[in-house]
């Protein structure tokens, strides 16, 4: 990250010097002993995950518990757009870099100046039909910057690259087809000069895939498939999964009925991390096609589950099925903290994951071995995992049929917790949850594949979970494997997590509040209303000026927010999938929006 900066303040020209050492953080006195291995910080956020550990942490201090209360509007700045703003703003150098959900524009604003005026802005103009093939809200989870580039993608399936000193495009490469249904709204990760790239479109019967595309030129570099063939899959005999039930010849196909792979799902919209000692990426793949599991007997490979591949070629080394057969659109796509905790007496580097499913899992990361898997949310939809087999132990009584419905579902199809990222500090070792308390009713419907439209097969209605509140802040203990404190939320929690050095966790919630709280206690210290609901990554810098701030973009929508974003009839509890059931009251407490929030100390 300290090449970054070098780079971004020396005219973003010429080659990067060498990254920064990443080393271990050693845990502090008063941590759960977690902990993680982080690069210098240079006070930028170059990418939204912060880090290649994903740990989305910053060491800078000057904003803390004790001062936090003082917070004050520093600068504001409207996007144009109201729709959900996901994305994590981004920066480095003098520049901050937002980029908004469709048309996804992506501004470059002057920090060095009064309220940050536009540098320049680069306008994509995606095809107004990707609209209408985008599963839940026009969406975008933000860019990266790489090497004097700013790279994003666009709904309709490009990845761009622009310079980001001027906004110049240096290339556009056509990645997914609306006309399947294919969609991009994930944030774009750049490992060894490789843009690693997912496609959406889960609920149109696409075919998921993840794709690496060399960051000079932008040329695909390889392409792996999550259904189908092993040599479509990119599986080879460095493919060794921990547990038989990953094991088999071409199970992308033999998992599934004949030809219904093609159809299958399994796409990438989430997070990727990157351990450059084991020198392997880790990624998710979404929920199997159709939702109704009736039409689609057996495991379902390789969808709803963590792949750990070589990113130069992009074979995989293993993968774990978190939910084989998914019988309730529990995805896979989370986040993947990268972390080093004592279990059972000795150090070992995991792979921290609160899953949908509502297990907080720890897995070996160098073999897929689950450590661990304990629920952090209400859940009925199964009793546990088997730490032998690696399976989960599914309650057939909360599993959906054809012709009835099954009522009260814990966790809903969005699951437990969503795409919104946590937060992991390695100062106090807590991982930091912002979730859902959302049950559902579900009923499987007969579902027919037609290029381009849904291909879902259920009804559902969501509902407030045990408690009636709808959302959770959890800060969680993964040495004792339990909540140390939760913070109850009226509406489900959309927003990504911050944790930062000054002990201070911050994040949003779907009214527009945005909070800081006690990293240690829960606590909230601080709180600013927003123009509109909040369901994006918040982030923290240091400014061209020394001083630390905090930027989050506002702006409510997403699967969640779909009734405001979307306008939809409060009174029909099936809209957006059935989101609307559990939210029905949102358009009373928020209002469109999309605009940017920037905080800091007052000036002494």
């Amino acid at each position: 990250m300290a090449a970054l900066a070098a780079l971004a303040l020396a005219g973003c020209e010429g080659k990067p010097p060498p990254p920064a050492q990443a080393k271990l953080v050693p845990p502090p006195q008063g941590s759960t002993g977690a902990t993680a291995i982080l690069p210098a910080d240079d006070g930028q956020w170059a990418m939204p995950a912060k880090d290649y550990a994903s740990t989305r942490y910053s060491t800078l201090s000057e904003i803390n518990a004790g001062n936090v209360g003082k917070l004050q509007v520093a600068f504001t700045f409207s996007t144009g757009v109201n729709k959900g703003h996901e994305a994590a703003p981004i920066v480095v150098g003098n520049t901050m870099y937002i980029v908004t959900p469709y048309p996804n524009d992506l501004f470059a604003l002057d920090l060095t100046k009064p309220g940050a005026p536009v540098k320049w802005k680069y306008s994509p103009k995606p095809a107004p039909s990707s609209q209408g093939v985008a599963c839940c809200d026009v969406v975008n989870r933000g860019a990266v910057f790489w090497n004097g580039k700013v790279i994003i993608n666009t709904l309709d399936g490009y990845t761009v690259a622009v310079s980001a000193a001027d906004g110049r495009e240096l290339w556009k490469t056509k990645l997914g087809d609306i006309n399947k249904g294919e969609t991009i709204t994930m944030a774009p990760l750049v490992v060894k000069g490789k843009v690693l790239v997912g496609n959406s479109g889960g609920e149109f019967g696409v075919r998921g895939w993840i794709t690496a595309v060399d960051a000079e030129t932008g040329k695909v570099a390889w392409k792996a498939f999550h259904t189908g063939p092993d040599t479509d899959v990119l599986i080879g005999p460095e493919f060794k999964p921990f547990y038989a039930m990953d094991r088999g010849k071409d199970l992308g196909m033999t998992s599934w009925p004949p030809d219904a792979w093609r159809i299958g799902g399994g796409t990438v919209w989430g997070w990727i991390s990157y351990d450059p000692e084991l020198d392997l990426i880790y990624y998710g793949t979404g929920n199997p096609g159709p939702w109704n599991a009736e039409q689609r007997p057996g495991d379902n490979k390789w969808t709803s589950g963590i792949f750990a591949r070589d990113p130069d070629t992009g074979q995989a080394k293993w993968f774990y099925q978190l939910s084989p057969h998914d019988v309730h659109d529990y995805d896979g796509i989370n986040e993947n903290l990268l972390l080093e905790v004592p279990v059972n007496g000795r150090m070992r580097k995991v792979l921290a994951r609160p899953e949908r499913n509502g297990y907080l899992y720890l897995l070996d990361r160098a073999t897929g071995e689950v450590l661990s898997a304990d629920p952090f949310s209400v859940v009925n939809s199964s009793f546990g995992v088997d730490l032998k087999t690696g399976r989960i132990r599914v309650n057939e009584e909360k599993t959906p049929r054809m012709g009835k419905v099954v009522r009260d579902i814990c966790p809903t199809a969005s699951g437990a917790k969503d795409w919104n990222p946590s937060a992991f500090s390695p100062q106090t070792g807590l991982i930091y949850i912002p979730h859902v308390n959302v049950c559902m009713d579900w009923e499987n419907l007969q579902a027919n594949y037609i290029s381009g439209t849904p291909y879902v097969g259920a009804e559902v209605r969501m509902k407030p979970g045990p408690g009636g509140h709808r959302g959770v802040f959890t800060a969680w203990d993964p040495v004792r494997r339990a909540a140390v404190w939760t913070i109850k939320e009226d509406l489900p929690l959309w927003s990504g997590a911050l944790a930062t050095a000054g002990d201070v966790v911050f994040y949003g919630t779907m009214d527009g509040w945005f909070k800081a709280i006690h990293a240690r206690t829960g606590q909230e210290l601080w709180r600013f209303k927003t123009s509109s609901g909040i369901i994006g990554q918040p982030v923290t810098y240091r400014g061209p000026d020394g001083r630390q701030y905090v930027a989050i973009l506002a702006g409510v929508g997403g699967w969640a927010g779909a009734i405001v974003a979307g306008d939809l009839d409060p009174r029909d509890p099936t809209a957006a999938l059935g989101y609307v059931g559990a939210v029905p009251d949102l358009k009373d407490k928020t209002t469109a929006g999309g605009a940017l929030y920037v905080f800091a100390l007052p000036k002494s």
